[in-house]
């Protein structure tokens, strides 16, 4: 099994984007780190864009897969704000264009429109965690399954000048990929301090008890994700094909 990947890094905050997802795709649990495609059945591929920029920096993250494996395509990677989150058909949405990166449960990576193998198709109905370090240094994205690396997928990813998001989607009903561990590197000194304070204060309002200048609070606030705001649907993508 290999090392964990940014093993001397802090723990990293973001949850999937309420606001920036197909219609078919439910968030709940903590955090709404759970992402729940086709609740009832499928007539199309559905995705979920997550709120952490990744670009010059270097994170890693971890999705566990359910037990329901199967289907034309589950994906995971990373994409654009142009990355289509729905389609009314079942395809391998990300990598579709050029403005996404992504490798399905059968094993293939996709971008450009264009595919290639990389690994073993994973076991269909059998759960898996999956892991992925972007670093935005090298300009590299590496996935990891169960543990064992399966080496650079993607290269070049330093010299894309927009926004890059994490992204996961999936053609098949009822199938869930809940958002785990998360790493990311330091920044600099003033970032390690902050992620040794946000050990001990962990909300918004234990924040706000803090005797602290109202700028330095705004600089330890940037990281929390609010958990509290209640849910709203959203349905952006009802009427993309």
């Amino acid at each position: 099994m290999a090392a964990l990947p940014l093993r001397h890094g802090c723990e990293d905050n973001w949850t999937w984007n309420r606001r920036d997802r197909s219609h078919e795709v439910r968030l709940y649990g903590p955090g709404y780190r759970v992402a729940h495609f086709h609740p009832n059945w499928s007539s199309g591929t559905a995705g979920v864009r997550g709120t952490r920029i990744l670009n010059n920096g270097r994170y890693y993250w971890e999705l566990r897969i359910s037990q329901r494996i199967f289907g034309t395509s589950m994906m995971f990677g990373i994409g654009t704000k142009r990355a289509r989150l729905h389609v009314d058909a079942f395809m391998n949405l990300l990598g579709e264009d050029d403005h996404g990166w992504g490798l399905s449960h059968k094993g293939i990576l996709w971008h450009g429109g264009r595919w290639t193998h990389y690994t073993k198709p994973f076991r269909e109905n059998e759960s898996t965690t999956v892991g992925i370090l972007f670093d935005g240094i090298a300009g590299t994205l590496t996935y990891y399954k169960d543990g064992t690396c399966l080496g650079v997928a993607f290269k070049g990813l330093n010299e894309i000048r927009e926004p890059l998001y994490p992204i996961v989607c999936s053609t098949a009903a009822k199938t869930e990929m809940t958002l785990a561990l998360m790493k990311r590197d330091f920044v600099n000194l003033q970032d390690r301090c902050r992620a040794e304070i946000l050990k001990r204060v962990k909300s918004q309002s234990e924040l706000d008890k803090l005797a602290l200048p109202q700028r330095i609070k705004a600089y330890l606030n940037e990281p929390l994700v609010d958990s509290v705001e209640p849910f709203k649907p959203v349905n952006n993508y009802v009427n993309s094909v």
